[in-house]
């Protein structure tokens, strides 16, 4: 489908905002039954339906399902056979047959755009990620490429929650709650078992997919910052019923169900949704709404206070995967290093660039590449920036990072890379060499001071050790 065929989308398209909240929307009056969710009849002869996203017995405050009130259920379709072609660059299995374990920093240029017509479903490739869908526990990272609208079909992922990051192009994403526009600077998080459908009205797009197994995304605690800051519940918007109930033979639904793809065809769209409510629906978030934090007298803020939603595990603190935003903000920091610190992480960190440059790579990383600093491998600044921030020496004022966003997947499992990734023309071989040119300064003559300060030290201890 052309980027001028696809369905076009009103350019006002109302949303409910809040996170977790549960709503109701309406796309005909009267259509929620008043009083229970299953009636015998439903209003205007609709079919009731639920969707859980959890189990039916975990705890009321994570307790995630909603009822769909629709034309035709979705059980209405012929048997799910595997998808010819199969796709083999998807994966949600992670193991030595299909991935490999790296330790080396990892660069990839931006991936470019397909010449064959390819819609977002065969755009997808996986990079890296660990655990299984099966098992119900890990994650995988994807990047996508497209440049047709998904057309007469609908995805369904089974495996788990999908959280996209556009880098170009907007999407127009209609779901069985409704539509979403989302551009780049935006996020949409497309819930375990949601059938969706993505256009293209601008043409070629390009991205991120951060997929989660076994779990959903939450916004973090806030600990001491308070009640307020980072991602305001209020500003994640929830799409409003739309419905579509004209007659479509051979509509497909493609499946992902343990990594692989399968389908099955259909005569109606499954957009029927005329009426919804409940706590469990896609949603979408403007990153520049954002409220971050930043250290206001010395060092860097570790880079966890620029978390906008999380994904944890059964350890307090341990993020199943973490999205974490560096958007723009002010640097004020006094005798500090402020770009980000060198640094081994017992998480690895996955790292996109939406638009602008990241302050701690002077070169090379470009928006729409990416990055993959593994668990316990070194990473940080490279020489360009840190000689650059040296010179400018303790006196530097403060300093505002403007016209950027990147962003990282961090997760406390380690990922194994897929064969196509580290095989890629687009993988930077070079990368290394960005700090290579970082050269010793140390001197035993101390600066600023601290040379009498470890005199001091020394002469009152008498021993040169440490003073009680």
């Amino acid at each position: 489908m052309e980027p001028n065929k696809c369905p076009q989308f009103p350019a006002d398209l109302e949303y409910q905002s809040g996170f977790g909240n549960h709503l109701s929307s309406e796309a005909i009056a009267g259509a929620l039954p008043p009083g229970q969710n299953s009636p015998l009849l439903c209003p205007y002869g609709l079919y009731a339906e639920q969707i859980s996203g959890t189990a039916f017995t975990a705890p009321r405050k994570l307790n995630l399902r909603s009822w769909l009130y629709r034309i035709k259920p979705s059980v209405t379709h012929e048997p799910f056979k595997p998808r010819v072609p199969s796709h083999e660059k998807l994966v949600s299995e992670f193991n030595q047959s299909n991935s490999s374990a790296n330790p080396t920093q990892l660069r990839w240029k931006p991936v470019e755009i397909p010449e064959l017509p390819t819609d977002f479903i065969d755009g997808l490739q996986t990079v890296c990620g660990a655990g299984s869908s099966y098992l119900r526990h890990g994650y995988a990272i994807h990047m996508y490429t497209a440049n047709k609208s998904m057309d007469d079909c609908a995805f369904c992922n089974a495996d788990g929650d999908f959280l996209i990051v556009p880098q170009k192009g907007r999407l127009w994403i209609t779901t069985e709650c409704g539509r979403l526009q989302v551009s780049p600077g935006e996020i949409v998080v497309l819930p375990q078992g949601f059938r969706f459908a993505v256009n293209l009205p601008d043409g070629p797009s390009r991205g991120y997919v951060a997929e989660i197994f076994g779990t959903h995304f939450q916004l973090p605690d806030l600990g001491p910052i308070g009640a307020n800051g980072l991602a305001a519940p209020r500003d994640f918007l929830v799409p409003t019923a739309w419905f579509e109930e004209s007659s479509r033979p051979g509509y497909t639904i493609v499946q992902k169900f343990g990594g692989e793809l399968f389908t099955a065809k259909q005569d109606f769209s499954p957009f029927n949704v005329v009426a919804w409510h409940g706590n469990y629906a896609p949603f979408k978030y403007d990153l520049s709404k954002f409220c971050p934090y930043n250290t206001v007298l010395v060092d860097h803020s570790d880079p966890s206070i620029n978390t906008v939603l999380t994904a944890p595990t059964d350890k307090p603190g341990v993020a199943l995967l973490d999205f974490v935003i560096f958007p723009p903000r002010w640097l004020v920091a006094e005798h500090t290093f402020r770009p980000p610190y060198y640094h081994r992480n017992c998480m690895s960190e996955f790292m996109g660039l939406i638009y602008g440059g990241y302050e701690a790579k002077a070169d090379g990383f470009l928006p729409g590449g990416a990055s993959l600093h593994n668990c316990m491998t070194p990473h940080g600044p490279d020489t360009k920036t840190y000689e650059a921030t040296i010179a400018r020496g303790n006196e530097a004022g403060p300093q505002r990072i403007a016209e950027t966003m990147a962003f990282m997947f961090e997760s406390c499992l380690i990922p194994r890379v897929c064969q196509w990734a580290l095989e890629s023309p687009l993988k930077d071989d070079d990368y290394y060499q960005c700090w290579i040119g970082l050269k010793s300064h140390f001197t035993r003559e101390a600066t600023n001071g601290q040379l009498s300060d470890v005199r001091n030290c020394h002469d009152e201890s008498g021993t040169g050790g440490h003073r009680g």
